[in-house]
């Protein structure tokens, strides 16, 4: 085959691999890695056709460098991916943080109405019938539960499924918020958003519940980290939610503190057992202050852990 014929096909072969690399690392890192490895095996075999057919027009080491270069851009498309994903996630872990710490700030600056009015932010139940231990509590069961399926479930649904992954957790997660609720307009949407949002989220509530204890041991200590760990194993069926007792409980145990328990949604009580029930009840802003503080050190253990998989992946 002249070198005339042989060219373009090369060419076109050096263009299309990276793209398909890079479009491979929209459904999956660790997808886009063996891809990647495959396609260094596919080069290896598309040179050695070619100095065989073209030896004078393609020699060895121009072969080798193409190679290299679109296995490293195909790298650096995948790459940026990767990193604007976790960016994003974690960014929006910043923002819960943020709007949590700004409910003690509340509390300490404006009393029990401006840790009310704070906490409406983030909370469904309705402030004016909290106390001062109720806004505190409030805030850190939201904290709890946001950061399985605000922070974790995001992070783990991309590193399984990329992309697409995320963004079906995310368009399942917004619909339960919106029709997730048993009214009598919604009951059959709200119904199966309600119970595949609870799917999504089984394995991010019990890793988050782990992160938790782990988070604890670190920023408060053995005995924290314990309690933490023993009150999600003993008391998460202890909420309404298959998911959502998870880190709460282990939140509850991190703090000594406990959590959930009655109260009232739109004005309608709801009657749920305490959490840890053996730990403190006076809940102040100390507390949210300590429980935001475990959550970012969470945080990092699921960045770190994120990292950990992606490098084990890659080799």
């Amino acid at each position: 085959m002249p070198a005339q014929i042989a060219a373009p096909f090369i060419v076109a072969a050096f263009i299309a691999v990276p793209a398909f690399i890079a479009a491979v690392a929209l459904f999956s890192t660790v997808a886009a890695l063996v891809v990647v490895a495959a396609f260094a095996a596919t080069a290896a075999l598309i040179a050695a056709t070619a100095l065989v057919v073209a030896p004078a027009a393609f020699s060895a080491a121009t072969l080798i460098v193409a190679a290299a270069a679109s296995v490293a851009a195909a790298t650096i498309v995948a790459t940026a991916v990767f990193i604007a994903v976790v960016a994003a996630v974690f960014i929006a872990q910043k923002s819960l943080g943020d709007h949590v710490q700004a409910v003690a700030r509340g509390l300490k600056r404006d009393g029990v109405e401006g840790g009310r009015l704070a906490v409406s932010m983030i909370v469904g139940r309705d402030p004016k019938t909290l106390d001062g231990p109720g806004v505190c509590r409030a805030a850190i069961e939201s904290l709890s539960e946001n950061f399985a399926d605000g922070v974790v479930a995001p992070a783990f649904w991309y590193a399984i499924a990329g992309l697409p992954g995320l963004l079906a957790y995310k368009m399942l997660n917004t619909a339960d918020s919106m029709i997730g609720h048993k009214n009598e307009r919604y009951i059959d949407f709200g119904w199966a958003s309600a119970r595949l949002d609870d799917l999504a989220n089984w394995p991010a509530a019990r890793i988050s519940a782990l992160l938790i204890a782990l988070a604890a041991w670190l920023r408060l200590g053995w005995d924290a980290g314990r309690m933490s760990l023993s009150a999600a194993l003993r008391d998460h069926g202890l909420h309404r939610s298959p998911n959502s007792g998870w880190p709460e409980a282990a939140m509850a145990g991190a703090l000594d503190l406990q959590l959930a328990g009655p109260r009232i949604y739109g004005g309608v009580p709801v009657s749920e057992s305490m959490m840890h029930a053996a730990g403190r009840g006076d809940a102040d802003h100390r507390d949210i202050t300590r429980g935001v503080e475990v959550f970012y050190a969470a945080c990092d253990l699921l960045l770190a852990l994120v990292l950990f998989t992606v490098l084990l992946a890659s080799f």
